[in-house]
C-alpha cells in the first residue's frame, strides 16, 4: 500500500476529467498526459466488443513501480475515445472532489459524505450494484477493493453518454468484478 502522503493528489471534474485524463481522449493523449505525471503504461488490452465498436484498457503505474501494479486503469471505447477509469485503492493517487476524498477509503464512510453531499445538493442518491452510494449526476460508481481483511474504496468514473445510458453500463465487466 503507499502512504497518503506519497501519493500523487488529483482532483476531479464530474463528467469531465480525473486528473490529468479527459474523458473523450485517445488512447495515445491518455499515455502522452499520465506520462507527464510519472505514469507509464505498458500494453493496450483489447477487452472485445461494445455494439459495433472496440473496446480496449491501458493500465498505468508510477514509473519506478512494480511491472504488475496498476494505478489507474482507463478504458476506451471506439470513436468515444477514453469512457471509463478507475483508481487502484491501495496505489493509486488520491482524487479529491468538493473536499470529499475518494480513494482508498473504508466503504462505509466514503458512502456516509457523498449521501451528505447528495442530499445537500438535491441529488437523488443512488445505491451501486456494490450496494454503495455512487451518483449518476456525478459519474462516481465506488466500488470494494481488499486490502487484506479490509475493504477500501476503488472508484470507478465514467461519463455515460450516447453509447452508454447509465454508469452501469458504461463500467466495463472487470471493473464489476472483486479486486484483491
Amino acid at each position: 500500500m503507499v502512504a497518503e502522503s506519497e501519493r500523487e493528489q488529483w482532483d476531479y471534474a464530474p463528467l469531465e476529467r480525473v486528473g490529468p485524463l479527459r474523458f473523450g481522449m485517445s488512447v495515445e493523449e491518455a499515455t502522452s498526459a499520465m506520462l507527464t505525471c510519472g505514469f507509464t503504461s505498458d500494453a493496450v488490452a483489447e477487452l472485445g466488443k461494445f455494439g459495433p465498436f472496440k473496446q480496449v484498457r491501458t493500465s498505468f503505474r508510477a514509473v519506478d513501480a512494480p511491472f504488475h501494479r496498476a494505478d489507474v486503469v482507463a478504458y476506451y471505447v471506439g470513436p468515444m475515445g477514453l469512457t471509463c477509469i478507475a483508481v487502484d485503492a491501495l496505489t493509486g493517487p488520491q482524487i479529491t472532489w468538493e473536499g470529499i476524498r475518494l480513494v482508498g477509503r473504508p466503504p462505509s464512510v466514503l458512502s456516509d459524505e457523498l449521501t451528505t453531499y447528495l442530499e445537500s445538493t438535491d441529488r437523488t442518491v443512488e445505491i451501486t450494484p456494490g450496494g454503495d452510494i455512487g451518483s449518476q449526476d456525478l459519474g462516481i460508481m465506488p466500488r470494494a477493493q481488499r486490502a487484506g481483511d479490509v475493504l477500501l474504496t476503488r472508484p470507478v468514473f465514467g461519463r455515460p453518454n450516447d453509447w452508454a445510458n447509465t454508469m452501469s453500463d458504461c463500467i466495463p465487466a472487470d471493473e464489476m468484478l472483486g479486486h484483491y
